[in-house]
């Protein structure tokens, strides 16, 4: 079974002998927001393909796997110009999420994170602004990496909104995670180093719609076995980032008293992140969305439209609550400080969800996701197995630069979070 994953399946070979290379003997999918010499990148839409030509070059973060020693299999579908983290394309399909073929597979970077899933592909590549590698992830039952925003070239890849554009990758093991990790952030082999904190942001799982300690659990358990159980503290991060980020004040709405429990600062700090997304995507690609009037998706035209009557008031304020916020998590983390969040407010919707029902959750997802993507820290999504037969994510997240020490602690992690999972 396919999977419904691939837009165009082709093999590229490793670029030199890959006896000896960290990758040598893996396969990998690629986005279809990545250039490959010779194809179209299709940006997921019909009407982008049809009106631009192939490439001529290779993304380098492509040529970096392949150089690596990794087979690449071919391009996966993704939603259409990377606006949404739902997982559905109306023209070529919705890859069907292996972990629960009734729900979507989370997007952007759907076929990406479906491939994985489905055993097509040892590791795959993908993008993440506000959350295409995170979400999918998490609703597909694997690992996604969300590197600091900057360390990964993103030059040959279509950008959405560069402020927080990133590459991102996929794997459903933790030792196969780091080593992609590590060719593409160019790592030397560095010694895991102990975590100093591992701080539960507890405000951030009572967004959960699921009961939160069966995350938080498995996750202390296993941090208390392998580094130690006083290294684990609770904090509501909210309150850590109202005071750290004065900015976030042009943000804040006084919502009326009856809604559902939201952070109140994580909800402004989305109506930030969102804007500013809107902004750059318009000066990316409104001149030739308004010039071609593509047929999109239910859902992503909405949005695309909404992002080409974007004006330019408050962009400098959103430029300034990224600096303050970056700086308010890194004296609170430190160094070699973790921050523990879910990746998602729940289980994935089901399919073919009406636009008006996920507002809820997409707010409250993007809450969440808003974390690292204003901050530009790294974060990892990491599988906690299934409850109510639905795949259950919890995220850390380390400061900006500090993802080699991240994946090194998942990969330490990964034995006894396995182990916990098998007792709960």
């Amino acid at each position: 079974m396919e999977y419904g994953a691939f837009m165009e399946k082709f093999i590229l070979q490793p670029s030199s002998s890959p006896q000896n290379l960290p990758l040598n003997g893996l396969t990998f999918a690629v986005k279809d927001i990545f250039d490959v010499n010779g194809y179209v990148t299709g940006f997921g839409n019909p009407d982008w393909a049809r009106t631009h030509s192939a490439a001529t070059l290779t993304a380098p973060a492509v040529l970096a796997v392949l150089r690596g020693g990794a087979t690449c299999v071919g391009k996966t579908i993704m939603d259409e110009m990377a606006y949404s983290i739902n997982g559905e394309n109306k023209h070529y399909g919705t890859p069907t999420n292996p972990c629960a073929p009734d729900r979507v597979p989370g997007g952007s970077s759907s076929g990406s994170a479906v491939a994985v899933g489905a055993m097509l592909a040892d590791f795959s590549l993908g993008t993440d602004t506000g959350g295409s590698v995170r979400v999918p992830a998490s609703y597909c039952g694997i690992f996604g990496f969300r590197p600091s925003h900057g360390v990964i070239p993103t030059s040959g890849v279509i950008p959405m909104a560069q402020s927080f554009d990133t590459v991102g990758w996929f794997a459903r093991d933790p030792v196969i995670l780091n080593r992609v990790g590590q060719v593409l952030l160019q790592l030397p082999d560095v010694r895991p180093v102990r975590p100093t904190q591992v701080i539960i942001a507890e405000d951030c799982f009572k967004l959960l719609s699921i009961p939160s300690d069966r995350v938080t659990r498995v996750l202390v358990n296993a941090v208390d076995k392998i580094f130690g159980g006083n290294i684990v503290n609770y904090s509501n991060i909210g309150d850590c980032i109202t005071n750290g980020v004065p900015s976030l004040k042009y943000f804040m709405r006084k919502e009326a008293a009856n809604q559902e429990y939201q952070v109140e600062s994580l909800a402004a700090l989305s109506n930030a992140m969102r804007l500013l997304q809107r902004f750059e995507f318009k000066n990316n690609h409104g001149k030739w969305v308004s010039t071609v009037k593509p047929d999109l998706g239910p859902g992503i035209s909405e949005r695309v439209w909404e992002a080409l009557r974007t004006k330019e008031e408050n962009i400098d304020i959103c430029h300034l609550i990224k600096t303050e916020l970056r700086a308010a998590l890194t004296s609170l983390l430190g160094d070699f400080g973790i921050l523990a969040v879910p990746t998602v407010p729940g289980p994935p919707p089901k399919l073919q969800t009406e636009a008006t029902a996920l507002e809820t959750f997409r707010f409250r997802a993007f809450s969440l996701l808003s974390i690292a993507g204003v901050s530009g820290f790294c974060q990892v999504s990491i599988p906690l197995g299934m409850y109510d037969d639905l795949p259950v994510a919890v995220s850390l997240l380390a400061k900006h630069g500090s993802d080699g020490f991240l994946l090194n602690v998942v990969e330490t992690l990964s034995g006894a979070l396995k182990e916990q999972l098998e007792i709960a």
